[in-house]
């Protein structure tokens, strides 16, 4: 896999700290899949999939049994991640062991990346909306002993341009905070609103005490050369992974 083929988030993060957001390139999965597709909920085939975890852990210099994969559900469960190889359902987890990569999949819902300034504990976060209007990333954050010593890398996810919701969603999210009504826009449809979903992450962030944020610039949905985007694809879109992980060799 080559170096374009993945991200590495610029930020402070200690040097003991990993990070790696793939893209859709390098891998070996054809037609709407093509080509580094990591999910094996989708209907790729499955050896190609497989393939494309080996290529993945060829690169980070891991094994496939130290990958914390997670059966995403768009809740609000935070796990401490483990290598007993069980698939559990959870949309985040967490470690302060030494070579264990938390993972998350996206397709437009967002990653977050988080970890200590000591660079002692790790965290992947997989953010959609729902775990969004739950609070998952402030569950996230209390998972550490110190917030304010807590730094997040918003990894891809889609626009505000391109990410339009119903009211209920737009309901949801001031229900619980009347600050998100400025991540919303009017959509031209009536009862539709245009959510920017990096603004909701900051926002919450910035309530659990966090203050060092980076990240969030990107579009999954109008960068279709770099990533898979549900929104715009369907069925057919893979998921990139985005992963973390403590590394003191």
């Amino acid at each position: 896999m080559q170096t374009d083929c993945v991200l590495v988030p610029d930020w402070p993060a200690p040097e003991t700290v990993k990070t790696l957001i793939t893209t859709r390139l390098g891998g070996v999965s054809t037609g709407g899949f093509s080509s580094l597709n990591l999910g094996m909920h989708v209907k790729d085939e499955l050896e190609c999939v497989v393939q494309n975890r080996q290529i993945l852990a060829n690169y980070t210099g891991l094994s496939k049994s130290q990958f914390a994969w997670l059966n995403q559900v768009h809740g609000q469960t935070i796990i401490t991640a483990s290598t007993d190889g069980q698939i559990v359902s959870a949309d985040g987890s967490d470690t302060i062991e030494n070579n264990l990569a938390c993972v998350v999949m996206t397709a437009d819902c967002l990653p977050v990346l988080l970890c200590d300034q000591a660079g002692t504990k790790v965290s992947a976060v997989h953010a959609g909306w729902r775990g969004l209007a739950g609070g998952i990333l402030q569950k996230a954050v209390q998972r550490f002993l110190d917030p304010s010593k807590v730094m997040v890398w918003l990894g891809p996810a889609i626009s505000q341009a391109h990410f339009e919701v119903g009211d209920d969603v737009y309901q949801a999210f001031n229900a619980n905070n009347v600050q998100n009504h400025a991540a919303f826009t009017a959509s031209d449809a009536p009862k539709k609103w245009m959510a920017d979903i990096y603004h909701l992450a900051r926002l919450q962030l910035s309530l659990a005490g966090v203050d060092k944020i980076y990240g969030g610039h990107y579009c999954t949905y109008t960068d279709e050369k770099h990533f898979y985007s549900y929104r715009r694809d369907g069925v057919a879109s893979g998921r990139m992974a985005s992963l973390i992980w403590r590394n003191e060799d």
